[in-house]
């Protein structure tokens, strides 16, 4: 029996579409996701997200060597279970700014200004502290600020204020700008993904169907119109699903272009290399590739920090007490606190964001900040110093014409020199609110890594080995109106009937800041749209 709509990924939107579409008891949705249920144990855990990298809830990815950061290779995590990236991220909540918002409608995207997507926002959210105008006091994402911050984490606040970045309560609230503690996707101190605040309410409908294990290898199209999947189940087997209205694509930035090259729909000339038949010429598919970049500075400390967890008898005593009492260091993100500033004051909006991390970063450049070999069990602290609008565009790319192949990931890291000159101021001052009195009064030596003395070029040698991407990959079926766009303002794919494609690949530019709330956000006014279409 055919389903009237057929959701592709599992992820942000795709939980958030899957619940909002099957209010409707007459409409029949079917959810497919690649990966496993989302039952490993590590992803209620908020303090164990490090160890979710690399497992069978991950999908693993690699960039291509990136010349710009010495021609090293990028890991790019990706969840792989229900929740997607939500089950399996750092849960930092961060819209971004209102100008992105209003940036993508001068782009020619009707109905997405800031004034226009807050109503979504608010929609989804149950802020704990913070309410009307700006915050969501009744959806299912529980949002929340830690219940018990380190001592560190509000002297970092006090370091910025030393530096001229001012405190802000609220950062997702009237302005951005300026030094917080961090809002998190937690409830109760346990992980608060997409699935447990939108999915597994919706899973007891009897209208919606969830099929795990199941990996999309084509859509089908047949007279220019959106018909179908096939599927790979877990034992290889092919299968067809048929549906009426529409298949919806879910799958982010990096997967939801590659499902869509497969299917015949990108670059006449890419998907011939790969002897794939085109279904319709649409060249901006997997281009537009953007992610935040970070470098790191880091200092050892004078007390104890979340370095000492490291201990195997201190991690023995925090996990017993998360698992019996959900209380104790691990109901904490590591990533603590937050800052936005702008590299030049005459910027519109800040394109440079600080995470605190109550941790010291090993001085052997391992910096990948979600896998805990790169840190010391020697204490300390650091600053995640992070480009949040990058000018450096990348594309996804096919490997081959097999589903189960990886795609080409090459989002071109810095390789705009006007990144590298942010970058490099980002790094500077990070280094000043270190040394800043409040801070450095905890720090034994002041900066022990980027090694001193400092000049421009001994800290861009710093960068090229340590710069990764925070995770964030956008842009890549880009919505617009001009010859690389992917969707119109509906989402819906051009040139396609029935096809939509509603995540964060959408995204015409990144948001300044982490953008699992902006992903959140798109599958709420997806859902809107798609219902004023019945």
């Amino acid at each position: 029996m055919p389903y009237d709509y057929i959701i592709i990924g599992a992820g942000s939107a795709g939980c958030v579409l899957a619940n909002r579409l099957t209010e409707d008891a007459n409409c029949t949705v079917l959810l497919l996701e690649a990966g496993g249920r989302d039952s490993k144990q590590e992803i209620k855990i908020p303090g164990a997200y490090t160890k979710l990298n690399r497992t069978s809830v991950d999908w693993a990815f690699w960039t291509e060597p990136q010349k710009h950061v010495d021609n090293r290779k990028i890991f790019i995590p990706r969840g792989k279970t229900l929740g997607g990236s939500s089950a399996t991220n750092a849960m930092a909540y961060v819209r971004g700014n209102k100008e992105d918002y209003n940036e993508w409608a001068a782009l020619g995207n009707k109905g997405w200004s800031y004034e226009e997507v807050l109503p979504y926002f608010k929609k989804s959210e149950n802020h704990e502290q913070f309410g009307e105008p700006f915050h969501g006091e009744n959806g299912p994402l529980n949002i929340t600020l830690s219940r018990q911050p380190s001592n560190l984490a509000t002297v970092f606040i006090d370091a910025c204020e030393e530096c001229g970045i001012p405190r802000n309560v609220d950062y997702n609230g009237e302005e951005q700008e300026g030094a917080s503690m961090l809002q998190y996707t937690i409830k109760k101190n346990k992980r608060h993904s997409t699935a447990d605040a939108f999915l597994k309410p919706a899973m007891r409908r009897a209208n919606l169907t969830v099929r795990t294990n199941t990996q999309v290898s084509c859509i089908l199209i047949e007279d220019g119109k959106a018909v179908g999947v096939e599927v790979i189940t877990s034992h290889s087997d092919s299968e067809r699903i048929n549906c009426t209205q529409e298949v919806i694509l879910s799958a982010g930035a990096i997967q939801s272009p590659q499902i869509l090259m497969l299917s015949g729909v990108g670059d006449p000339v890419e998907l011939s290399k790969q002897g794939i038949n085109i279904k319709y010429p649409l060249p901006g598919v997997g281009k537009n590739l953007q992610d935040h970049v970070w470098t790191g500075v880091s200092s050892w400390a004078s007390i104890p920090t979340a370095n000492s967890l490291l201990k195997p008898l201190n991690m023995g005593k925090a996990v017993l007490q998360q698992l019996l009492f959900s209380s104790g260091p691990l109901s904490n993100s590591p990533i603590e606190a937050n800052a936005f500033l702008k590299s030049d004051p005459a910027l519109n909006r800040p394109d440079i964001q600080f995470h605190f991390v109550p941790l010291g970063i090993s001085e052997d450049y391992s910096t990948d900040i979600y896998n805990m070999n790169t840190f010391s069990r020697r204490d300390g602290f650091g600053i995640l110093a992070i480009l949040i609008r990058p000018e450096s565009r990348g594309y996804i790319g096919l490997k081959s014409s097999k589903p189960k192949d990886p795609p080409v990931i090459q989002p071109n890291l810095l390789s705009d020199p006007r990144d590298r000159e942010v970058i490099l101021t980002a790094l500077k001052k990070s280094i000043d609110v270190i040394g800043a009195p409040s801070l450095n009064g905890y720090a034994l030596n002041g900066v022990s890594f980027p090694a001193a003395p400092y000049t421009d070029e001994s800290l861009m040698a710093h960068i090229r080995k340590s710069a990764e991407t925070l995770y964030h990959p956008v842009g890549t079926c880009k919505m617009g109106k001009d010859s690389q766009a992917v969707v119109d303002d509906q989402l819906r794919v051009y040139g396609v009937k029935n096809l939509r494609v509603i995540d964060a690949s959408i995204m015409p530019t990144i948001v300044s800041g982490n953008t699992n709330a902006a992903a959140i956000m798109i599958g709420e006014k997806g859902a809107d749209l798609i219902k004023m279409t019945r």
